[in-house]
């Protein structure tokens, strides 16, 4: 890459704070003249046999992310997703991790490893001028870490014991993850992490690189860049990611079985809280459903405005049961969704905010929302959205995942477009049908309170 040595470090910090001001002038007004056709969507293409996604919105940061096929529905046991991304920045064949930290602190940057079901990031934010250092910096961990005993043991089972615990004791993660589990058996349905009765004799510093070996192949990643120009991000892929494997080289399998929709009840005896979750299938990234996002947006949770109870429909069922968390969401995954109603707080006030909110999916499926509702529901679902496709870790997610998923971004602003054509009757179609089919249920608390499925009137 090119030498910065030129300058020492402290005069590179200090000529780059002098002139941030103009910089940042001068970005923004040739943001203003961009001929771009949407500053949401993103430009893509095949570099070097690696699938590069870009979008500038001509600001001085950038945001650049490799997202992998490496999420827990494809690890062949549980854990190994998990060890990968504790190893994402430590040592490789170049680079001891203290100089990683130090570079990256020197140079103002941030550095994140996460994963969801369905994908392992890893993320760099940094000053636009050092694109160059950060796309080689990834190249670099996704072909050249070490995976060591040393570093195992220190840093990855301590990570897993706190992250198990942690996890162990939130009842509202529990909930969901015992719902996908009910919802999808396999796959999607493996747990986000590995709870402490899970085992892991199959996890370690040998498994985990046999793991990576499969999952970091130019056939299983996308490199997404937000803030930088697509030529650049072009020339310096082309350079520094020619290395990587075109294809998978390592013994593990991935799971890639195809997602069914099963449905049914899990009920889970717990001292730390009450968390109910009421789920149906939904909209996936590949064929996106208008429907489910104004209906997620119509059941809601939360006020839009303060002091207000808010229009939306668990948001009243939540005003019936005071001390409830109650939120509405769509669960968009490469090939399925999962609509969710999700209700935290004292049993009694679940059971009764769950026999609410059930009453009011129930209403919608009869056709009595009113007008006003349904226009501030697509407006809703409408702002969500374009909200969502704003810079930040959800949208270098979204469109990661749709490119290494179904080969292209999942792109906000087309999706906006029919929103606007979910009329009363449409959605009352989609209520009845998720209605009349096989509900997903799962009840982590107080069982001898918490409501069961049939309780609820819903079929599993």
């Amino acid at each position: 890459m090119l030498s910065r040595s030129a300058l020492s470090r402290g005069a590179q910090l200090a000529a780059r704070t002098q002139g941030c001001s103009q910089l940042a002038q001068r970005r923004g007004y040739a943001a203003v003249a961009s001929s771009a056709p949407s500053p949401l969507s993103f430009d893509t293409t095949e570099v070097t046999g690696v699938k590069v996604a870009a979008r500038d919105s001509h600001g001085p940061t950038t945001k650049l992310a490799v997202v992998a096929k490496a999420g827990t529905r494809y690890q062949g046991s549980p854990g190994l997703t998990v060890g990968l991304e504790e190893f994402a920045f430590k040592n490789t064949q170049r680079r001891l991790a203290l100089r990683i930290v130090r570079e990256a602190e020197l140079l103002g940057g941030q550095l994140l490893a996460y994963h969801t079901r369905e994908a392992l990031v890893l993320e760099a934010s940094f000053l636009r001028e050092d694109l160059p250092y950060f796309t080689e910096l990834l190249a670099e961990v996704i072909s050249g870490t070490k995976y060591s005993t040393h570093e195992y043991h220190e840093d990855v089972q301590r990570v897993l014991k706190l992250k198990q615990a942690k996890f162990a004791h939130d009842v509202s993660a529990l909930a969901l993850d015992a719902a996908h589990s009910v919802a999808f058996h396999t796959g999607l349905g493996a747990s986000l992490y590995p709870t402490p009765s899970t085992p892991l004799k199959s996890l370690n510093e040998h498994t985990i690189a046999d793991y990576a070996a499969s999952v970091y192949a130019k056939s299983n990643i996308a490199l997404v860049g937000d803030g930088a120009s697509t030529a650049a991000l072009h020339k310096w892929t082309e350079q520094f990611f020619e290395s990587v494997p075109a294809s998978p080289s390592g013994p593990a399998q991935l799971n890639t079985k195809p997602t069914k929709y099963h449905g049914g009840e899990q009920r889970t005896a717990h001292t730390a809280g009450n968390s109910l979750v009421i789920a149906f299938p939904g909209s996936s990234f590949g064929t996106f459903k208008p429907e489910i996002a104004v209906l997620a947006a119509l059941l809601g949770g939360q006020p839009n405005v303060k002091w207000s109870p808010g229009f939306t429909l668990l948001s009243k069922a939540a005003a019936s049961a005071p001390g409830v968390a109650a939120s509405g969401t769509n669960l968009a995954y490469s090939d399925a969704g999962l609509l969710t109603i999700q209700i935290t707080g004292a049993a009694a006030s679940v059971r009764k905010a769950g026999e609410e909110a059930v009453k009011a999916l129930k209403s919608i499926s009869e056709g009595t929302v009113s007008k006003e509702d349904l226009t501030k529901a697509i407006a809703k679902a409408k702002f969500d959205a374009l909200e969502a496709s704003q810079s930040g870790v959800s949208t270098l997610l979204s469109a990661g995942s749709g490119i290494i998923h179904t080969g292209k971004p999942f792109q906000i602003a087309e999706n906006v477009k029919s929103v606007d054509g979910v009329t009363a009757d449409k959605l009352k179609t989609t209520a009845k049908s998720l209605i009349d089919g096989k509900a997903t249920v799962a009840a982590v608390g107080d069982l001898n309170v918490l409501p069961f499925a049939e309780e609820l009137g819903l079929k599993v």
